[in-house]
């Protein structure tokens, strides 16, 4: 059960990050919810969907990247 959890992160970050502040706020209930390993691959996705969206980066904080 914990794959689609990830994969629901995934999707509601992504239909969020038109606001930085509600894609914050979004990413940290996220790390509060995901598995250690989970986390880690959010990390190198939004590592890469950030790349595109770079009024994103201060959101990166969050997740110590």
């Amino acid at each position: 059960m914990t794959r689609p959890m990830f994969a629901y992160t995934k999707k509601i970050l992504e239909s969020v990050s038109f606001d930085p502040k509600l894609f914050s706020k979004e990413l940290m209930k996220a790390m509060k919810q995901l598995l250690p390993y989970e986390i880690e691959q959010l990390k190198d996705w939004l590592l890469n969907f950030t790349k595109e969206k770079p009024e994103l980066k201060n959101c990166l904080i969050y997740v110590n990247l």
